[in-house]
């Protein structure tokens, strides 16, 4: 009898084991959204109590601060993959510029003449 008990105890821990290796997720690499930048990335700061203010800031792949520009009288809706687009292009002519000069702009409206 005892035999069969560790017979069968073996071979629940056996199939279980084997269970767990099968269950194992592989990874799917995506590739990123059109939007998203390899040169670097914008933060958009906005208040709800004043929606037509913000202020975008612009940041290359070092961090470092390359562009500001305060946007007002503009609803900028953030989520919209039109506004991405065209945040993306300014960034990637934001970085450009940055790379030949090494200063930092402030409000030469290249995002409010996109966006208009």
């Amino acid at each position: 009898m005892k035999q069969k008990t560790k017979t069968w105890v073996a071979a629940i821990a056996l199939s279980f084991f084997s269970f767990c290796s099968f269950a194992q997720e592989e990874t799917v690499v995506t590739a990123a959204p059109r939007w998203v930048s390899d040169k670097g990335y914008w933060v958009v700061e906005s208040n709800i109590h004043s929606p037509l203010n913000h202020i975008v800031w612009f940041y290359n792949n070092d961090n470092v601060l390359i562009y500001k520009e305060a946007v007002t009288g503009i609803k900028l809706n953030e989520a919209k993959r039109k506004i991405k687009m065209k945040l993306k292009k300014v960034l990637e002519a934001s970085v450009t510029a940055w790379e030949q000069k090494r200063v930092m702009e402030e409000n030469k409206d290249y995002v409010a003449a996109m966006l208009k």
